[in-house]
Parts: structure tokens; C-alpha cells; sequence
């Protein structure tokens, strides 16, 4: 894991280094900002394809609550019909998750190098990087602690958490509309019954972009850093994939 480590922060070092004629002492800053731009164009196809199986989902609700009433009293016949129909249409129930599972990765990735003291048995130059007076590797209480809510620090941390704010502001929005928009059939186990605490989670759902709010807050500036931009990328890409077209609504985004 440490030579692993070592070669990320070659990468990251690299990107830096690249970066640094057109951003000077906030290179490092725009590297992570690059890296997390790199991850997401990666998973952008998946993105896509999950888009497409949460559209067809939706065209799938009236057959779903049709099968639902018809085998109410058979769980195992509902479960058995609700599987044929989704490979039938050819539809997988979980291809959403995807995009969110494989960025993971990269963003404990991140975590691991800027909370660490030493890569590879050498001190963590990457440490010492900063964005407008903040280090990457600190959080927002060490920047509290320093010069205080309107310090140099903290005011790089308004700024990410006015972005958090704004984006999640708009993803609540069009989550609510697309909801309204696009009831969706309760999920059930295999008993056929209503899975436990689904209609809270439906009902919370909306509101999940704020929890990047907590995590901006307790996590390295670096890795606030990756957390936000994605963030962003999420909003504009699911602004767009999931747009009304004349062929078919829009659905509700998995969350991120």
C-alpha cells in the first residue's frame, strides 16, 4: 500500500507540476480539481447507462403496481414475476449504484494521502500545499482554530460551503420536482411487504446533497476539494441526463 501511495503522489505531484505555470501557488488545488474531473469522465459512461435503467424504471412502475396487486398474496410468485420483467427489459434494479461505488476509491485515496504524515518512509511534501492560505491537508476546525471564521483558511472554507449550499439547493429542487413528477412503486423485500424504513428514506432523500456539508467540514481541505467538484459534476450531469425530452420524463437521480 505505501509504494502504492508513493506512485498517487507522484500522480497528484505531476499534475501539480503541470498545472503550476497557470495557477502558481494553488496548483496543488487544481490537480485534485483535474484528478476528480479525470475520475468522472471515466465514469461518465456508467453515468449514462444508469441514466437510461432509471428512465426505464420509470416507464416500468404501471407493470411493477400491476404485478404487485396480482400476486399480493404471493410473495414469491411477485418476486419471481418483478425479476422476469426486469430481464425482459433488460433493466437492472441496481445499475445506479455503479457510478457512485467506483469513485469511492479515488476519494479515500485522496483522504489517505493528505491525512498522512509520510509517504513511503519520506516526510509528505504535499502537505505543505495550500489554497489561498489554507493547507490541504488541514479541516475546517484547524482553519477555525487559526484566524477564525473570517480568516484567510476559513474564508476558503465559506466558499466551498457556499458552493455545497448552492448545489444542493438545486439538487433538492429538481429531486422534489422529479418526484412529484414520477411517483415511484415502493421498493419490497421478498416477502412481498413494503421494505422498513424505504418511505422515510424516499421522504429524505431530497435532502441527502446537504450531508456534503458535514463531510466538506470534518475532511482535508484536499479531499473537500474532490468532494465539492464532484458534487458539481453531478448536478450539471444529471441536469442533463436526466432533462425532459419529448420521448420520455425525467426520473429521480440516485443520490452521491
Amino acid at each position: 500500500m505505501s509504494a502504492f501511495m508513493s506512485v498517487f503522489a507522484s500522480l497528484v505531484g505531476s499534475l501539480a507540476d503541470l498545472l503550476q505555470p497557470f495557477f502558481q501557488t494553488a496548483s496543488t488545488a487544481a490537480a485534485i480539481v483535474l484528478f476528480t474531473a479525470l475520475v468522472r469522465l471515466a465514469v461518465h459512461p456508467l453515468s449514462r447507462a444508469a441514466a437510461r435503467g432509471q428512465k426505464a424504471r420509470t416507464k416500468l412502475q404501471p407493470q411493477i403496481a400491476a404485478l404487485r396487486e396480482k400476486h399480493a398474496r404471493n410473495p414469491e410468485r411477485m418476486q419471481k414475476a418483478l425479476m422476469e420483467l426486469h430481464a425482459a427489459e433488460k433493466v437492472s434494479p441496481f445499475s445506479g449504484c455503479l457510478p457512485s461505488l467506483l469513485q469511492m476509491p479515488a476519494f479515500f485515496l485522496l483522504y489517505r494521502l493528505f491525512s498522512s504524515g509520510s509517504i513511503g518512509g519520506e516526510p509528505n511534501a504535499l502537505l505543505s500545499h495550500a489554497l489561498l492560505g489554507a493547507p490541504l491537508g488541514e479541516r475546517w476546525h484547524t482553519a477555525l482554530a487559526d484566524g477564525g471564521l473570517f480568516g484567510q483558511a476559513g474564508l476558503v472554507y465559506l466558499g466551498l460551503f457556499a458552493v455545497v449550499t448552492a448545489v444542493a439547493t438545486f439538487n433538492y429542487g429538481r429531486t422534489k420536482q422529479q418526484m412529484a413528477a414520477n411517483p415511484m412503486t415502493p421498493a419490497a423485500g421478498p416477502d412481498g411487504q413494503p421494505v422498513p424504513g424505504m418511505g422515510a428514506m424516499t421522504k429524505l432523500m431530497p435532502l441527502m446533497s446537504f450531508l456534503t456539508l458535514i463531510s466538506v467540514a470534518v475532511v482535508p481541505l484536499a479531499a473537500a476539494l474532490y468532494l465539492v467538484t464532484s458534487t458539481t459534476w453531478t448536478a450539471i450531469e444529471r441536469a442533463y441526463l436526466y432533462r425532459v425530452t419529448p420521448e420520455a420524463e425525467t426520473a429521480p437521480a440516485p443520490a452521491l
